[in-house]
């Protein structure tokens, strides 16, 4: 049962990371039709750190905010909410499922790889949807799209993969030494052992 301080501290952590997630997504740059960032490594991080649910909120959060913010209709922001809850959501499950009280790099990384890869096939579904059935272009138009999506996405991915296990292993000491780690989702996963 969570105490009053921890649910605090899952407050306080959400908007710490959904922030994150935000100004993070400020820092982009074009690569191939789309825009390169490593916003994706921070909502893995969430989902690490926070656990699937928690951690999806944050991640959903702090990327409808940037889409919002940067003048996205309600319908994509919507969409972005979704689709970076279900990648932290899932890096999150599969910490829980395969962290069995250990936080070893092998399993961030496979967490990583499947939340990331989750959010790239519904970025590519999405792309597929509103090209072929909103705007109504041609399917060989929309199959150019999608490939011209998919290679920034998969960078982005690996930038992810990458960069989220890294962060992860880099503030678990101080979470830890803090004091912190135990009211947040990934020192309740540590307690475990």
């Amino acid at each position: 049962m969570k105490t009053k301080d921890s649910r605090i501290f899952d407050i306080v952590f959400v908007g710490l990371l959904a922030a994150m997630v935000y100004v993070v997504t400020l820092f982009r740059f074009p690569l191939l039709g789309s825009k390169v960032h490593f916003a994706n490594a921070v909502c893995l991080l969430s989902g690490m750190l926070l656990g699937p649910t928690l951690g999806g909120i944050a991640a959903g959060i702090g990327s409808a905010l940037y889409d919002a913010f940067t003048g996205y209709d309600f319908v994509n922001v919507v969409i972005t909410f979704v689709s970076k809850f279900a990648m932290a959501w899932v890096c999150g499950k599969l910490m829980d499922v395969t962290a069995k009280g250990r936080h070893r790099f092998d399993r961030t990384l496979l967490a990583s790889i499947v939340g990331a890869l989750t959010y790239v096939a519904l970025y590519m579904a999405k792309t597929y949807i509103y090209n072929r059935f909103v705007y109504g272009f041609p399917l060989q138009t929309v199959g150019a799209t999608v490939v011209s999506k998919l290679i920034p996405s998969l960078i982005n991915a690996a930038a992810a993969i990458v960069a989220a296990p890294i962060f992860f292993h880099a503030v678990l000491p101080a979470l830890r030494a803090g004091g912190v780690l135990k009211h947040l989702h990934a020192g309740e996963i540590a307690e475990e052992k």
